[in-house]
């Protein structure tokens, strides 16, 4: 060891010199490293409350802790932009939060139940997606006092994801529509169907029924839910009449990509497609044709109603 320690010390002029140079190479590169954005957001809302928008951000802080705490600032503070709007309000606080198991649970006051419909769900897509992108952060669940958020059926709500709000890309604020649905995906065993309620962002020019079928293409969110139609499945049309939803899906729809019976993944089409308003039948064509049988057992020229006995009690 001693040798090794006199070896060292014979070669350190040489290594300072080198170390030198690279300092001053590092030296050079460094301004554009400190230059350099974190990446995150904060989300507000646009003047007519339609929509939210990302505004760059530069925190201060670094540790978990901190992050929540400044998003949370952030959140309330008017932004610099003038055609947008802070998600927190006076009326609209969060009273105190936790972080725990990659959870970050936050508490509001009785304020928030005030609000309804659009403005309500643009407000947790704006603190979920702005949490969600600190790292020990990977699902936000609600409070109003010590119980849980609900939705309009008074089912808890849940941990929540920036996932959890499903958009479509290429619509500006004032085009957006938003709503609450339903969709039905396989349990385990794939042979029932289990419910996952999502808030669905759209384009008021694309139809509701068009961005609930693509989500069901697209696969779930949750956990203990799965597929029940193949991704290479393509929606060529969808169009509702008369309260009945004609859903015209190419040959993808007819390959076994998932373990599931051949119920599921039509009943995961029709559930879904009837819990929204107006729609109280479902056909489903295959290259605009109805003449052909599903797996041997499930006549497409049928017009499918509403079955919930294929939902697995919770």
């Amino acid at each position: 060891m001693r040798r090794k320690r006199r070896y060292r010390t014979a070669v350190v002029p040489a290594l300072l010199l080198l170390l030198a140079l690279l300092a001053g190479c590092r030296g050079g590169e460094e301004p554009q490293t400190q230059e350099e954005e974190s990446g995150y957001e904060i989300y507000y809302l646009n003047q007519t409350e339609t929509g939210i928008s990302g505004t760059a951000y530069e925190p201060a802080g670094a540790s978990t802790g901190e992050l929540v705490e400044e998003f949370l600032e952030q959140l309330a503070a008017v932004p610099a932009d003038t055609e947008l709007k802070p998600v927190l309000t006076q009326e609209i606080m969060v009273n105190g939060y936790v972080v725990e198991n990659g959870q970050l649970s936050l508490n509001f006051g009785i304020g928030y139940q005030q609000m309804t419909g659009t403005r309500e769900i643009l407000t947790r897509m704006a603190v979920v997606r702005t949490m969600c992108q600190i790292p020990e952060v990977e699902y936000v669940s609600f409070l109003v006092g010590s119980n849980p958020l609900m939705d309009s059926k008074e089912t808890p709500i849940g941990p929540m994801n920036a996932e959890s709000f499903v958009e479509n890309p290429g619509s500006t604020a004032d085009d957006y529509a938003v709503t609450t649905a339903t969709l039905y995906f396989a349990n385990k065993s794939g042979d029932r169907l289990v419910e996952e309620t999502v808030n669905i962002s759209y384009s008021s020019n694309i139809s509701v029924e068009r961005v609930v079928v693509e989500q069901l293409i697209n696969g779930p969110i949750t956990e203990d839910t799965y597929p029940t139609i193949p991704p290479e499945t393509k929606l060529i049309s969808i169009s509702t009449k008369d309260g009945i939803c004609y859903v015209n899906l190419d040959n993808g729809f007819l390959g076994q990509g998932y373990d599931v019976t051949e119920a599921v993944p039509v009943y995961s089409i029709v559930n879904s497609l009837t819990g929204l308003p107006g729609i109280s039948r479902v056909q489903i064509l295959i290259n605009g044709e109805t003449d052909l049988v599903y797996r041997e057992s499930i006549r497409f020229d049928t017009i499918f109603e509403r079955n919930l006995d294929l939902v697995e009690d919770e």
